[in-house]
């Protein structure tokens, strides 16, 4: 009697954990928790999180509730694997991130290794989906979509201008630059200075030395916003006046407070603005309620978690492969930033980039409007 007694304790012990091993699907969200690009980190983590919250309300996954996991890389492709190994550990599934494509690319190889399928809400550069990969999927577009917009824009608007191209070294800022520089050249307009900078430099008086040298009227630069707001900032104090442009890696409002009123002005690209999506505006006012403002790629992440959400439901599989085949044979999905699609790369079906201007708006800070 004792014998059975202890048999069933423990039958019921092991359908318990069973079914709370079943309960949940890990999903991890990874980026740049800490450091320099918090501010990015930030806004993965909380579009994600709020999304999953959401999702878990209207009755979670095919049954089974979203449980998130954190992995913060700080922007190091090494850190980054760490996390991606940590996440395999951990028994997670489907990740939303990273932030930095120098973190994703080799990440992704880890996640494909082991099953896992990733989403990421902001790498930009076209390798991340060009290796054949199954799991790699973003929510935005690419590089070479976004330097063709930057290129020509270069050329219509500043075709008798001394243009010098700068980069941070790094797979997304070169990679944005040199796609840029490549559509900009092939307009006829051929740059005066090619430069990179080291990510976490603060002096580059040697660089605006070197620019003013050559005469230059307008800054390219690829990176992000913490060198960009020093580099314009120091321009300013050291006499360069020249028009700065660049990419969307400098779409934080950090921005201004780095570098001040050499903000003013400053030309960017990145999609339209999602804020202002009719759809979106129920999601929008519930971040602002909440005392976030959800810019940049905070609702990338909320559609990233989104479409892996609606996929495993359109696929009636919660497994990382099925998902990734039913995101692409199965959409448009509807997501926070509009219907998405994906085609056999993971790439989505309709990337558009615009331009926008940083100045002062209403409230007498400095933001970024689009004027195309």
């Amino acid at each position: 009697m004792k014998k059975y007694l202890l048999s069933a304790v423990a039958l019921s012990a092991m359908v318990a954990f069973g079914g709370a091993a079943r309960a949940d699907i890990i999903i991890g969200v990874a980026g740049p928790l800490t450091g320099a690009n918090a501010a990015f980190g930030a806004q993965l983590q909380k579009g994600a999180e709020q999304a999953a919250a959401d999702i878990n309300a209207a009755g979670g996954i095919n049954g089974e509730k979203i449980k998130v996991e954190l992995g913060d890389d700080v922007s190091d492709a090494k850190q980054g694997v760490s996390v991606a190994n940590k996440f395999v550990a951990d028994g997670v599934k489907f990740v939303v991130g990273h932030f930095n494509s120098g973190v994703s690319i080799p990440a992704s190889e880890v996640y494909a290794e082991n099953g896992i399928l990733q989403i990421t809400p902001a790498s930009t550069n076209p390798t991340f989906t060009e290796r054949g990969l199954w799991n790699t999927f973003r929510t935005c577009g690419r590089d070479d979509q976004q330097g063709a917009v930057a290129g020509k824009y270069l050329v219509d608007n500043f075709k008798d201008g001394k243009v010098a191209i700068i980069h941070d070294k790094t797979p997304y800022g070169k990679g944005l630059a040199d796609e840029t520089k490549k559509n900009m050249n092939a307009g006829g307009l051929t740059e005066a200075v090619y430069e990179g900078i080291t990510p976490g430099d603060k002096d580059f008086s040697a660089l605006i030395a070197k620019m003013k040298q050559a005469g230059v009227t307008v800054v390219y630069y690829g990176g992000l916003h913490t060198e960009a707001g020093l580099i314009m900032r120091q321009m300013a104090d050291q006499g360069l006046k020249a028009h700065f442009m660049s990419g969307d890696g400098i779409v934080s409002n950090e921005l201004a407070s780095i570098a001040g009123d050499a903000v003013d002005g400053t030309l960017m690209t990145f999609a339209p603005d999602p804020r202002k999506n009719p759809a979106a505006k129920e999601l929008v006012e519930k971040f602002r309620a909440a005392g976030f403002e959800p810019e940049a790629y905070t609702l990338y992440a909320y559609a990233a978690m989104q479409v892996i959400a609606d996929a495993a439901k359109a696929g009636a599989s919660s497994d990382p492969q099925a998902v990734g085949a039913a995101l692409k044979a199965k959409g448009p999905y509807k997501t926070a930033i509009g219907e998405l699609g994906f085609d056999a790369k993971g790439d989505i079906t309709r990337p558009d980039y615009v331009m926008y201007k940083w100045g002062k708006g209403t409230d007498g800070k400095y933001t970024y409007t689009e004027i195309n």
